[in-house]
């Protein structure tokens, strides 16, 4: 009896260890034809376009999500042992910190050179952005002119006193807009920009949805906030009373941000990562993306979403946005030395 109990305990074991195998073989087995995705990203509608993907090509996409810090931390544990091909994120500046950190492999694809424009992408060749956001002012439609407004900096002006929300200065797409501004005009210049906005009391309010809600609530007249999240709120409130104006038309042209993708350092899947970065910046898979983010596509061939389209074109600053990561830790300091919170 003794026996039998261990050979049925053998076997058992047996089992087991077949069926804890069993994944790592079919893993094996089928990454020729998959490829492997950490997302930052997830929530602003990838989902469509990466279903699109895999019934064209058939390689299957596997997704795991996380904040940007999380999936950093993540790749740099796992180092050349990460199952991870793709890298998605927002802010360029985030892009940028993981080509810096060796995160990021370069990419020499011609097709996704030829659809997003240079400007949008790594001059180095690790990441090209996926999606555009501008950053640009919101103003309450009862209270102010459009005729009010023209600039960034003139939000600096008296007559904007305890009349603006704003987010934190720790905010990574603040410290992104500083930091291109701090590119295109030099570390002085912003400071004084930065100082007058403190000037005026701002209210600091932690969420771009939030400062849209003081907007229209009356709480402040103007502020600063990503596209998009009005995009969102009109959709479901086309009465909301906050509309979106260019700033800066007349000279820089409104700040711009993107969200990205870059192929890992140890991607065991390359040639199909590249694969997959080709699509995502197909015209096909960038109107699926602005169908449904209210972000701007980042290949020009694709159309706006309608409820932004309303908005009206509008000169973009051509800055490289590799200059949200070049410049980040001198925003920061700038800021401090602003005192803007």
């Amino acid at each position: 009896m003794q026996n039998g109990g261990s050979k049925t305990k053998r076997r058992a074991a047996a089992g087991a260890l077949a069926l804890l195998l069993a994944p790592l073989v079919a893993a094996g087995a089928a990454g020729a034809n998959e490829v492997v995705v950490y997302s930052a990203h997830s929530q602003y509608g990838q989902e469509p376009a990466i279903d699109a993907f895999t019934k064209k090509t058939g390689i299957q996409v596997k997704s795991f999500g996380g904040n940007t810090s999380e999936l950093f931390d993540r790749l740099k544990a796992e180092g050349d042992k990460t199952p991870a091909d793709v890298l998605i994120t927002v802010d360029a500046g985030n892009l940028w910190n993981a080509g810096r950190a060796g995160l990021l492999a370069k990419m020499d694809s011609p097709e996704i050179a030829a659809n997003v424009p240079a400007n949008l992408r790594d001059p180095e060749g690790r990441w090209t952005a996926l999606t555009v956001r501008a950053r640009t002012i919101m103003y309450n439609t009862n209270k102010v002119k459009p005729e009010e407004l023209s600039t960034y900096e003139a939000l600096g002006d008296p007559k904007w006193k305890n009349r603006i929300c704003l987010r934190t200065s720790t905010y990574v797409y603040n410290q992104s807009f500083l930091a291109t501004m701090i590119k295109r005009s030099g570390e002085p210049k912003v400071e004084q920009v930065v100082k007058a906005w403190v000037a005026n009391n701002p209210t600091l309010i932690n969420g771009d949805t939030k400062i849209l809600e003081a907007i229209a609530a009356g709480q402040c007249d103007v502020g600063l906030t990503n596209t998009y999240y009005l995009g969102r709120i009109l959709t479901k409130d086309p009465a909301f009373p906050v509309a979106a104006f260019w700033a800066n038309q007349q000279t820089t042209g409104t700040h711009i941000n993107i969200s990205g993708a870059g192929i890992t350092a140890n991607a065991k899947n390359r040639a199909n990562a590249v694969k997959l970065l080709e699509f995502l910046t197909s015209p096909e898979a960038q109107q699926m993306f602005a169908d449904s983010n209210f972000e701007y596509p980042a290949n020009p061939q694709a159309s706006v979403n309608p409820v932004i389209a309303k908005w009206g074109k509008f000169k973009q600053d051509d800055i490289n946005v590799a200059a949200a990561g070049e410049f980040q830790a001198a925003a920061t300091k700038l800021a401090d030395r602003a005192g803007y919170k």
